[in-house]
């Protein structure tokens, strides 16, 4: 099955995202699942929202079987300025199971990874996917980890993007660095589990050029 992803720019669409009548019009056009995150209150008190492309409010994430040109035509509808990719997911830590429609209870942080232009794409790939997939693990909270390796854009005026990340973290991360960080409460541990992240996410570009939010996250099966 192909998973399409789609950076929505539109402002709070939570409760049109999260409404019937869109996994209506996705079920009839052959997507399987969908996943909303939506940035939202629940997730307001998060500090980190940035990077160089258009502030993102939502993200969209669709299997399907065949329907990619229909699928970019339902979200296009919903937000004009979205940008979407074809990619490939990779599960380092699956997001434990949520009823359907249910919001998981976390901090599910989303980034937009750009490739530098000094690393061949086949050098980013390995060092993401393979060496630093390790450090992000040993060095965070996190329940869930998601990579989604970018194939190729399906929007026009996608952005060039290389990656897309996600990552689950306990709610209680939003205002506590330990908890963001798994160091618990030992302010030593959480100076070396930082420090060696942001080298890391250094040599793979990761420490500019991310776009990043923060969101509440909901998934169905259609």
């Amino acid at each position: 099955m192909t998973k399409l992803i789609f950076a929505l720019h539109g402002g709070d669409q939570s409760a049109e995202l999260r409404a019937p009548a869109l996994r209506d019009r996705l079920r009839a056009i052959g997507v399987r699942r969908l996943q909303v995150n939506v940035d939202d209150a629940d997730v307001a008190e998060a500090p980190l929202r940035f990077g160089p492309g258009t502030p993102i409010t939502a993200v969209l994430s669709l299997w399907t079987d065949s329907a990619v040109a229909e699928a970019v035509s339902v979200v296009r509808d919903l937000d004009p300025s979205a940008d979407g990719w074809q990619v490939e997911e990779r599960l380092p830590i699956e997001p434990p199971p949520v009823a359907e429609g249910e919001r998981a209870d976390a901090l599910a942080n989303l980034a937009f990874l750009r490739r530098p232009a000094t690393m061949s794409p086949e050098d980013w790939r390995s060092d993401w996917l393979g060496r630093h997939t390790t450090v992000a693990i040993e060095t965070q909270g996190t329940f869930g980890y998601v990579q989604n390796l970018v194939v190729e854009p399906v929007t026009d005026d996608a952005p060039e993007v290389a990656g897309i990340v996600e990552e689950l973290f306990p709610m209680a991360g939003m205002t506590d660095s330990h908890a963001f960080y798994g160091s618990g409460g030992d302010d030593e541990e959480l100076k070396r589990r930082f420090t060696r992240l942001m080298e890391s996410v250094g040599r793979f570009g990761a420490d500019q050029g991310l776009d990043l939010v923060p969101t509440s996250r909901y998934v169905w099966t259609l």
